[in-house]
């Protein structure tokens, strides 16, 4: 290296993948096979490739389709970790992105090798400065669900109204009032009924089933006012 020529500068992209089972937030982690921290669980990354990728966000897609097998999640820039000091190989940058995905969408996928869901609040030691980036992703998505359409990423298809809400809630972490959640849902203008969709409530009639309009599949539905 001369003193004309830019200094090597690491850059990558990590995605915290979100998920809801039994009413719990998940993260995925896929386990790293190679230095540094070979064998550790840590967030699904790689480098940018930059003859291929378009930008960030197109790397952070390739990274979750090629390590945990998934196709165009929900997926939200959520910060940039730089710096010297998280990577032992040099001086870093990684944009760090939030994916919402929901639970039966990973169900469906083939089992892989190295590759877990652990709950949000059940997480081993990570590498580099991947806990920070949890946090990060987990304050980002709960601030958010107070004024947009952001939980719906992780619901099904097509859910009920109750449904709804009890993701709201364990996102939130707290119960919310039916009445101001199906004010606040009809505020949001996300939602439209499937066509003929009912849900049998046992002794309650049925229940109307939703879906997310195709105008909010990629751009979030914002109130105003809070939950």
């Amino acid at each position: 290296m001369t003193a004309h020529d830019p200094p090597a500068i690491i850059c990558t992209v990590d995605t915290v993948l979100l998920t809801l089972r039994a009413g719990t937030l998940h993260v995925l982690l896929v386990r790293r096979d190679k230095a540094p921290y070979a064998g550790a669980w840590a967030l699904p990354g790689g480098y940018i490739h930059a003859q291929d990728d378009a930008d960030a966000q197109a790397s952070a897609a390739r990274v979750l389709r090629d390590k945990a097998g998934l196709q165009s999640p929900y997926l939200e820039q959520l910060s940039t970790f730089s710096g010297l000091a998280r990577d032992p190989r040099g001086w870093s940058i990684a944009v760090a992105y939030c994916a919402l995905v929901p639970a039966e969408a990973l169900d469906g996928l083939p089992p892989r090798q190295g590759v877990k869901l652990v709950p949000v609040d059940a997480l081993p030691p990570l590498p580099f400065d991947h806990r920070a980036m949890v946090d990060a992703a987990l304050a980002r998505v709960r601030s958010k669900s107070l004024y947009s359409s952001l939980p719906v990423h992780l619901c099904g298809e097509a859910f009920t109204l109750p449904q709804l809400q009890a993701v709201y809630e364990a996102v939130l972490g707290e119960a919310i009032n039916k009445v101001s959640f199906r004010r606040k849902m009809d505020e949001l203008g996300m939602l439209e009924p499937v066509p003929g969709g009912m849900v049998q409530g046992g002794a309650h009639r049925p229940a109307q089933l939703y879906r997310l309009r195709p105008a909010f599949r990629r751009t979030l539905a914002l109130s105003a006012r809070g939950l």
